[in-house]
């Protein structure tokens, strides 16, 4: 005699609880850790927080610290989702350059100034010493695929004669500094709520600056 089992509707549908209730923890842990760092942070409030028991959490992260490098990997992975969808904007067949480079350097500083952006980063640089391994999952999530994929997109306008490039990667490391390094001092290192018109004039200096260095002369 079998006992009941699961119809594949019942198991896709226990499946897709656990991912969500996973999914669930892991934004809760992340609110909480940004609003109390993770020394204070506490599994009792981040259950709370993600309305499960407590020792669920534990049965999907096995602890703290799991779940803290889980919490800050996923959200630096849908920081960098987004930022690669602003960079689909920018084709080898753009006509106004200039325009175009504007146009992905404001999405790009929209999701670099975002609340969970900045803390992320702030987190990053307050717990780097006890997680050293963290910054190689967090980089490789965000800032280095960004930066592999501008550097792909420049050269693929490079190759349509509209910029002249020696190093499509040093390039896109030096747009990307010319457009968040004049913020993280205008932010305040993200305290202070930047006005639009601000983030647009930084984009502009940026995108003319780095125009003047790499823009190729239209014939």
């Amino acid at each position: 005699m079998t006992g009941p089992h699961l119809s594949t509707t019942d198991s896709r549908r226990t499946s897709r609880g656990r991912i969500d209730k996973r999914e669930a923890i892991l934004d809760a842990a992340f609110v909480v850790f940004a609003k109390e760092g993770y020394g204070k942070a506490g599994v009792d409030a981040i259950a709370g927080e993600a309305g499960v028991a407590k020792p669920t959490v534990y049965n999907h992260f096995g602890g703290k610290e799991g779940l803290f490098k889980e919490a800050m990997t996923a959200t630096a992975e849908r920081a960098a989702a987004k930022s690669l969808a602003v960079l689909t904007r920018l084709g080898g067949d753009v006509d106004d350059l200039p325009q175009a480079l504007r146009d992905v350097g404001h999405g790009l500083l929209l999701c670099y100034t975002s609340d969970d952006a900045w803390a992320l980063r702030r987190l990053l640089h307050a717990e780097i010493s006890r997680f050293p391994d963290l910054f190689e999952k967090v980089w490789g999530s965000g800032p280095h695929q960004l930066t592999e994929a501008l550097a792909d997109r420049l050269a693929r306008l490079a190759l349509a004669g509209r910029l002249r490039l020696d190093d499509p990667v040093r390039a896109a490391e030096q747009f990307v500094a010319l457009l968040t390094g004049p913020i993280e001092g205008r932010s305040v290192l993200g305290t202070r709520t930047v006005p639009d018109d601000e983030v647009r004039a930084t984009v502009a200096a940026a995108v003319e600056t780095f125009t003047r260095a790499f823009a190729a002369p239209r014939e």
